[in-house]
C-alpha cells in the first residue's frame, strides 16, 4: 500500500475537520448519520484511516486520522452529554421510544378499565337476575293469596 504524502495528509486532515464540523452542526447527507462512515464519506477519506493498523510482525501502530477520530468521538459525545440532538434520526427514536411508552401506559389503563367494568357487569347482571328471581316469588306468591285485592291498573275507581 502506498504512503500518501505530507501535503496530502495535511489536505486530508483539512478536509476531515471541515466534514467533522458540518456533521456536529447537524448538516447531515440524506441517508447519512453522525458517525465515522459518514464523516470518511464526507471528507473523501477512506475510513480505514480512522483505526489502528498492524504491520507484518503483529505491532500496532496508529492509524493516520486515529487523533481525529477520538476527537470527532469526543465532540460528539460531549453535545450529546449536553443534550444536543445532532442525529435527527436519533431524536425521532427518542421520541418514539416515548410515544411508545405512553402508549403503553394507555394499554395498561385501558385495561385496567376494561376489568374494572367486566367485574361491573358481572355484579350487575347478579343483581339484576337476583331481583327477578325475587320479583317472580313475589308474584307467585300474590297468586297463592286469597286475601289480597288486585286493584285496577288504568282508570279511577271509586266516587268522583
Amino acid at each position: 500500500m502506498a504512503r500518501i504524502s505530507e501535503a496530502d495528509k495535511l489536505h486530508n486532515e483539512g478536509a476531515i475537520r471541515a466534514a467533522m464540523d458540518r456533521l456536529l452542526r447537524g448538516e447531515l447527507p440524506p441517508g447519512g448519520r453522525c458517525d465515522l462512515k459518514t464523516l470518511a464519506a464526507e471528507a473523501g477519506v477512506t475510513r480505514t484511516g480512522f483505526y489502528p493498523k498492524r504491520d507484518r510482525a503483529g505491532n500496532e501502530r496508529p492509524g493516520p486520522y486515529q487523533h481525529l477520530a477520538e476527537e470527532f468521538e469526543r465532540r460528539r459525545q460531549a453535545l450529546v452529554d449536553a443534550g444536543d440532538v445532532i442525529d435527527p434520526r436519533d431524536a425521532q427514536i427518542e421520541r418514539l421510544k416515548a410515544e411508545n411508552t405512553g402508549l403503553r401506559e394507555r394499554l395498561v389503563a385501558r385495561n385496567e378499565t376494561i376489568t374494572e367494568l367486566t367485574e361491573f357487569r358481572t355484579r350487575a347482571v347478579s343483581q339484576l337476575a337476583a331481583q327477578h328471581a325475587e320479583i317472580e316469588r313475589l308474584r307467585k306468591a300474590l297468586e297463592g293469596a286469597r286475601n289480597v285485592r288486585v286493584l285496577p291498573l288504568g282508570g279511577r275507581t271509586g266516587p268522583a
